[in-house]
């Protein structure tokens, strides 16, 4: 089969590496950084051969193919040596792929992919088909292609993900949708970004399927420009459609290919416009698939949404604490704020993406009574909101925030982390700054 080297020793690194020695390659790992011990201790079992704390260019340019982790830019320098001496430099993604038969649903969009995913595979599930979940969410693609005979997959793919991609082609794709994110990485371009994207749809032929958000600028316009081979399927909550999903006398009205379910849209388990969106597109991604009415309608009516978005945590006080610490852009802070029906104590801050934080203006002055800024720089958020609210907070630890706002918030108010923000200034990710305000609240 020729010599693998995976460049990365994260979960999609060593995913590609136990399915490439299971599929009879050469494998060599390379990480610039450390290895965690757990992903030490599967290529030890495995017996993959690997390095920590350096690249050794002469073991790597003498690769026949090559998988870059996601998290790794197209412009380090060895990825460019790499290319320049016509070495394939490819995806976790694309590299699984090619060992499937598998129907695959592949989720992106800036915000919403994970809870879409989730739910998707929910109804999969519940339907009782032989379904994964993998991608950008839970185990790799590549290590469960390697250790499970699924049907089907859900994944959920960001973009730097879909830059690696040369065959790789969905039965159904779905874009979520797309606002600014992740600019650093593509020159500080949006329409690059955009292209990202959309190369989900790069593959797919008239017998696939695109789900996509008719109500977004962004794809229509650039769907108006570069016109897709597979069946578009629309959602919309602002205009009727002729196929596709959209709101009617409060129901969830949905039509494929002669076929149509009605969902009442007070059933849903997930609260807010956003995810009556992402309810619409796992719905339609279902009924491609043939589940059931029945499925579907208890399916999205019983789900668990994801964690740290929108989560509800604890009620104190009768103040209501959520949890919406995957909202890393504006756009997600957006959908956050626009769901909340009571006086809000919203936390937010952290690494700062290039955010504009305009589109937020008319919610924050609806909905929010103060802000606790979290953040080791909050200088932007207190130059644009200062003068909005009449109360702001800054604080520099989770513990003291939520203290903030725990003195603050009022029988009836509800306290919002949704920080619009990156984490790695005061947290390892999302997940423990997720984690570190819900144990805040606990210790109230």
């Amino acid at each position: 089969m020729g010599r693998l080297v995976v460049l990365g020793g994260g979960e999609s690194g060593i995913g590609t590496a136990i399915l490439g020695k299971q599929k009879g390659y050469g494998v060599f790992v390379s990480d610039s950084g450390k290895i965690k011990t757990k992903y030490r201790n599967a290529l030890e079992h495995f017996g993959i051969d690997w390095e920590e704390g350096g690249h050794t260019e002469a073991a790597i340019l003498n690769a026949d193919l090559v998988m870059k982790s996601p998290g790794i830019p197209d412009t380090v320098s060895l990825v460019v040596k790499l290319r320049g001496k016509g070495i394939p430099v490819i995806s976790e993604i694309e590299f699984a792929a090619r060992y499937t038969d598998a129907k695959i649903i592949g989720i992106t969009g800036s915000n919403g992919k994970t809870t879409t995913t989730m739910l998707t595979y929910h109804i999969l599930k519940e339907e009782g088909l032989n379904v994964g979940m993998a991608g950008n969410i839970g185990d790799s693609f590549a290590r469960m292609v390697a250790e499970h005979d699924y049907e089907y997959y859900v994944l959920e793919i960001s973009s730097f993900q879909l830059d690696g991609i040369v065959d790789f082609r969905p039965e159904i794709a779905m874009i979520t949708n797309i606002t600014p994110d992740h600019l650093d990485r593509y020159d500080y371009k949006f329409e690059n970004y955009v292209a990202s994207k959309f190369r989900i749809t790069k593959n797919q032929g008239e017998e696939n399927h695109f789900i996509h958000d008719a109500d977004d600028d962004t794809i229509m316009d650039w769907l108006t420009e570069h016109p897709v081979k597979s069946r578009l399927l629309p959602f919309s909550i602002q205009k009727e459609l002729e196929e596709g999903a959209y709101i009617e006398n409060n129901e969830i009205q949905i039509r494929t290919q002669n076929n149509a379910i009605a969902m009442k849209t007070d059933t849903l388990a997930l609260e807010g416009k956003h995810n009556l969106k992402n309810t619409m597109a796992a719905a339609m991604a279902a009924k491609l698939i043939g589940i059931r009415k029945e499925t579907i309608r208890e399916s999205i009516a019983n789900f668990q949404g994801a964690p740290h978005r929108l989560e509800k945590v604890l009620k104190i006080h009768h103040v209501q604490y959520i949890n919406d610490s995957k909202a890393t852009n504006v756009n997600a802070t957006y959908f956050a704020l626009d769901s909340m029906s009571a006086p809000t104590v919203w936390i937010v801050g952290g690494i700062d993406k290039g955010n504009d934080y305009k589109a937020l203006m008319p919610l924050v002055r609806e909905k929010v009574k103060a802000i606790v800024c979290l953040g080791l720089d909050n200088t932007k958020i207190k130059d644009v909101f200062g003068n909005v609210v009449d109360l702001m907070v800054e604080t520099f630890a989770m513990e003291e925030a939520v203290k903030v706002a725990y003195k603050i918030a009022e029988r009836g108010d509800a306290v919002l982390l949704s920080p619009a923000c990156a984490s790695f200034d005061l947290f390892k990710n999302y997940e423990d700054r997720g984690d570190q305000f819900k144990e805040a609240i606990k210790n109230l």
